[in-house]
């Protein structure tokens, strides 16, 4: 979603599914209409959905939408983002085309959010190849390694004040 398109100053954010480890929407479906993928992408079956928004309102990050403007009954079933994955159906068959889109996971691509990202901000794939690019990121913009760590979190607040702990990591200078 991009706030003030167009404005200088805009700035872009991402609404998609974090695909959470604990997903409160799957937690709330009354139907169980949401199912984690050997990937551990969190989708949802579009023929199981009632459309009762409980989703909607149990996610934090506001990924469940209702695909149609209406009243709240008349609004169909609930869409989410798919990270590109698809959905229950066979991989890139004509159906699963239809309800979900484009499946690029099967074809070995990245999800189209971050493969378009202009600022490549978001980032998909492995865990540790995202810490990896992260922690890149951070040590080239001038913050160093001393960013990983409560040193950094609670270097002004005196918190670690600690006649020990010396003026890199916060504490009182010797």
């Amino acid at each position: 979603m991009t706030v003030n398109d167009g404005v200088p100053g805009e700035r872009s954010i991402s609404v998609a599914c974090m695909h959470c480890t604990d997903a409160p929407c799957m937690a709330v479906c009354p139907v169980d209409c949401f199912y984690r993928t050997e990937d551990q992408i969190v989708l949802h079956d579009k023929d199981l959905c009632i459309g009762c928004g409980y989703c909607f309102y149990a996610c934090p990050f506001g990924a469940p939408q209702f695909p149609q403007a209406g009243a709240f009954g008349l609004r169909g079933k609930m869409d989410k983002c798919t990270f590109c994955a698809g959905g229950p159906e066979e991989n890139n068959s004509v159906e699963e085309f239809r309800k979900y889109g484009r499946n690029r996971i099967a074809e070995g691509k990245l999800p189209a959010c971050a493969e378009m990202c202009s600022t490549k901000a978001l980032l998909a794939g492995d865990a540790p190849v995202i810490t990896t690019i992260y922690k890149t990121r951070v040590t080239t913009r001038g913050k160093g390694d001393e960013i990983w760590g409560w040193a950094m979190a609670y270097k002004e607040s005196g918190k670690l004040a600690d006649a020990n702990t010396g003026p890199a990591a916060g504490g009182a200078k010797s």
